[in-house]
């Protein structure tokens, strides 16, 4: 569809004449009849008022699908996930974040996108420190010249000749970082603001020293960090910019790795949040799927993995060092860091205001918590068991019922959220699993088979062996979970009395 039969098939959907249009946009009806026809342009101008009037977006006459009923549908998917960012935002009000850009963004011109971003996050009123690295500017420098560096356990020797390339490199990297959130990023919520940005010698550093025989000479680890002058600049409202060098109070200057500075300031400032970008989407397990959380305890497990790379295929020494920077991080008091992909434009957004993000959250303890439901969990069992009852999943289970029963209920929590549940029913020697759902939004990310752990769990603590299921639709799930299709004759008898044969579900059984 052309805009003139977009701007035709909203206008009758709303039931409003070609005449009437006409009238509310000031518009001769002939010249609207020819719009529409596809005999006369729109020029933008035009198109806002029409929008104005119709009450829909602009952005609707250049649909690639030309649907104004898709678009109608992402726009209150949009609404809804506004309302529902509101809790985020009041949450991190005059919090600080620490956003840590390996240097591989800046070579591949991403950090425009990323400045939008952050731009965003500073008009919400959360203070933000930005750490960069410089490593692979470095290593272009340095590549076939006799400056060239070895590295020891994925550290770069830093030789005094090499000094002078790496602070005119890291000089480059921190200019385009402040010409580019100064700037006036099109359609930034800062567009015609007088942003602040800010830098400073605040990190005093010291040699790293020997490593396995080798003298690191000008690699250098943090001393000491000048909290009080980065907070000063945070609290006159100014983006915070460091880069990964550090001075001796004899004027020496080192090397320093962008990981482990992004840690230090974070835990010097006693920041909210720690946010590093990274190459994938998070850290993957060794089948290569995003591992949503991570505490501390499994990220160790998974840093003794990746010496042998048959063990972790998906993890690069580059995460490593971001892995050991996190848990220094949490171990010093910053809850949560979170590892987000570089690549995805908006990966920041999506992790930060949405209940599902968009990367990987490092925790000390884990997010998730399965707990028997309570009467204030009610609202929220009917709002993720009600989709499935209206596709005819489950079987209808008005509140009353639920108030009756809510000492079967479990329910599942991520980060205080309600996101599943399911009801435990005991007979003899038997369990049910009933009302078992996970909420759409976190589907495929692991909870459905945490949540029928925690069921199994639960049996053989009460020294029961067997569970069982009544499903229409599901059942490839439970039979990938080991569970088989029985004969329901075996189904217990006190059971069968409110089974509903209207329904043909299937029953499954399971031996632990």
């Amino acid at each position: 569809m052309n805009p003139g039969q977009i701007l035709r098939k909203i206008r009758q959907e709303q039931g409003m004449t070609l005449v009437t249009l006409a009238k509310h946009a000031s518009l001769d009806p002939g010249n609207l009849s020819r719009i529409e026809r596809g005999e006369l342009n729109i020029g933008f101008n035009l198109l806002e008022k029409l929008s104005s009037v119709l009450h829909i977006s602009p952005i609707v006459f250049f649909d690639k699908d030309s649907s104004y009923r898709n678009s109608s549908l992402e726009s209150k998917e949009f609404i809804q996930n506004f309302r529902l960012s509101a809790k985020f935002i009041n949450q991190f009000n005059n919090k600080t974040f620490v956003i840590a850009l390996g240097g591989e963004v800046f070579d591949e011109n991403q950090f425009k996108a990323i400045a939008y971003d952050i731009n965003l996050l500073y008009s919400m009123n959360i203070n933000i420190i930005l750490v960069h690295g410089i490593r692979p500017q470095i290593d272009n420098k340095l590549r076939g010249t006799i400056k060239e560096a070895a590295l020891v356990r994925n550290i770069r020797v830093t030789k005094k000749e090499m000094i002078n390339d790496i602070v005119e490199v890291n000089g480059s990297i921190k200019t385009n970082i402040e010409a580019t959130l100064s700037s006036g990023i099109l359609d930034s919520p800062l567009l015609n603001s007088n942003i602040k940005v800010s830098s400073g010698n605040f990190i005093t550093a010291r040699p790293i020293g020997v490593i396995d025989g080798i003298d690191m000479e000008f690699t250098g680890q943090i001393r000491k960090i000048d909290t009080n002058a980065i907070i000063d600049k945070l609290i006159n409202k100014e983006i915070v910019t460091i880069s990964p060098l550090g001075y001796s109070p004899m004027g020496d200057i080192f090397n320093l790795s962008y990981e482990q500075t992004a840690a230090h300031v974070a835990q010097a400032v006693k920041a909210e949040k720690l946010i590093y970008y990274i190459n994938t989407n998070g850290i993957l397990n060794i089948r290569g799927e995003l591992i949503p959380e991570l505490t501390t305890s499994k990220a160790k497990q998974l840093i003794d993995n990746i010496e042998d790379p048959g063990r972790a295929p998906f993890i690069s020494y580059h995460v490593l060092n971001i892995m050991k920077s996190s848990l220094y991080a949490i171990k010093n008091k910053i809850e949560k860091v979170h590892l987000i992909n570089r690549n995805v434009d908006g990966s920041i957004i999506e992790e930060i205001f949405t209940d599902r993000g968009s990367g990987t959250v490092l925790t000390e303890h884990s997010l998730q918590d399965i707990r028997p439901a309570t009467i204030k969990d009610i609202n929220q069992i009917i709002n993720i068991i009600g989709p499935l009852e209206k596709e005819g999943i489950l079987i209808d289970r008005a509140s009353k019922n639920i108030d009756k029963e809510i000492d079967s209920f479990y329910v599942i929590e991520h980060d205080h959220n309600i996101i599943g549940t399911v009801a435990l029913h005991h007979y003899k020697d038997i369990i049910e699993i009933a009302c078992f759902a996970i909420h759409d939004k976190y589907k495929n990310l692991g909870y459905g088979k945490k949540l029928l752990k925690f069921c199994e769990q639960t049996a053989l603590a009460k020294k029961i062996k067997n569970l069982f299921i009544l499903t229409t639709q599901s059942e490839h799930w439970f039979i990938e979970n080991n569970f088989k299709l029985s004969n329901k004759k075996i189904m217990p008898d006190e059971r069968k009395k409110t089974y509903t044969s209207e329904r043909n579900s299937k029953y499954f059984t399971k031996r632990l």
